[in-house]
């Protein structure tokens, strides 16, 4: 009588964050023997009576609490894994990058090498040149799969300046929090430099661009599609003379705009007709913001609209010019 299949292990993935060298090769690896995958940070660290028979896959690092509990629980593991797409157990490989890197690969991979031996880990590393210098660890080579790109991504954008918008730039940042919990295919982005960086870092899928000339704005806000663009103008003195040119920048790049009210742009913004306005309270921008991302019928309809009034306003303005250039002309000075 044949022995029953061993029944699929659940595989405990530690990582420091979400990286590509877990998406590139150790994903598609457990992901094609169909077992239960169980990602865990490095701080995620589980009761000792949940990782029996249980195989345990450290992701480039052995965080020292995880260190612990492994070492307590040794025998009663399936098996235990250490991946490796750099150089990370050889402290002279790493001879050149920063300092800090350095120690940080000392203290979460060198230092840990000795115990990886003792607990008789095994070694998958990511190319050929690994498998041949840790040839004395009998290494497994993992191929790398390409990663799909994530689909139906809505991209939102905010793009004013931190040296006149810091106000704004704070503002928005509990409403993002919102937006980017409740949709997952929404993506921000903002402009400015390591201060905005801080306040944006521990929200997911935010990117935060380094401050532009305006001639490589320009051409920046023309390489990719955007979806909804933000414009909140807090009842500040600064704001109060500031022109509709956001109304352009916004649906020049496909998107369609969140206003402030009593705003320049909410002013030549109807809502519901090119765009939203919506009163300064931050439930209200993010289920805005959330109308918009996840109904395209709505959004494509708003876009065409202030498409139609980004063109008036433009025959508007020419016809403008030819007034100031004829007040130029007949312009006398009297003594």
């Amino acid at each position: 009588m044949d022995a029953a299949p061993s029944p699929k292990p659940t595989v405990f993935l530690i990582e420091e964050c979400a990286n590509p060298s877990t998406d590139f090769f150790i994903l598609p690896a457990l992901l094609a023997s169909d077992c239960t995958i169980v990602r865990c940070r490095h701080d995620d660290v589980p009761d000792r009576a949940a990782l029996t028979d249980a195989i345990v896959v450290f992701v480039r690092y052995v965080p020292t609490a995880w260190a612990r509990l492994i070492s307590a629980c040794r025998t009663n593991l399936r098996a235990l894994v250490f991946f490796m797409d750099d150089d990370v157990l050889d402290f002279a490989a790493s001879a050149g990058m920063p300092l800090s890197y350095r120690y940080k690969l000392a203290k979460l991979a060198l230092r840990q090498r000795t115990w990886l031996r003792r607990e008789q880990a095994r070694l998958w590393v990511s190319t050929p040149y690994l498998l041949e210098k840790y040839a004395t660890w009998q290494p497994q080579l993992v191929l790398p799969t390409p990663t799909a790109f994530p689909e139906g991504i809505r991209r939102i954008f905010y793009h004013g300046s931190i040296a006149t918008h810091k106000a704004e730039i704070r503002w928005l940042r509990p409403v993002l929090e919102d937006v980017l919990h409740k949709d997952p295919q929404a993506v921000f982005e903002i402009i400015g430099k390591k201060d905005v960086f801080e306040l944006y870092r521990g929200l997911p899928r935010v990117t935060v661009v380094h401050t532009l000339k305006w001639p490589a704005y320009q051409a920046f806000l023309a390489m990719q599609e955007r979806h909804v663009g933000l414009n909140p103008l807090l009842d500040i003195p600064f704001n109060r003379s500031r022109s509709y040119t956001k109304f352009f920048d916004i649906t020049r790049c496909g998107a369609v705009g969140v206003y402030s009210p009593d705003s320049t742009c909410a002013a030549v913004v109807e809502h519901q007709q090119h765009g939203l306005v919506v009163e300064a309270d931050p439930a209200a921008w993010a289920a805005a913001i959330l109308s918009l991302t996840q109904n395209d019928a709505l959004r494509q309809r708003l876009w065409r609209n202030a498409q139609a009034k980004l063109l008036a306003l433009t025959v508007a303005a020419q016809s403008h010019y030819a007034d100031l250039l004829t007040h130029c002309h007949t312009d006398t000075h009297g003594d």
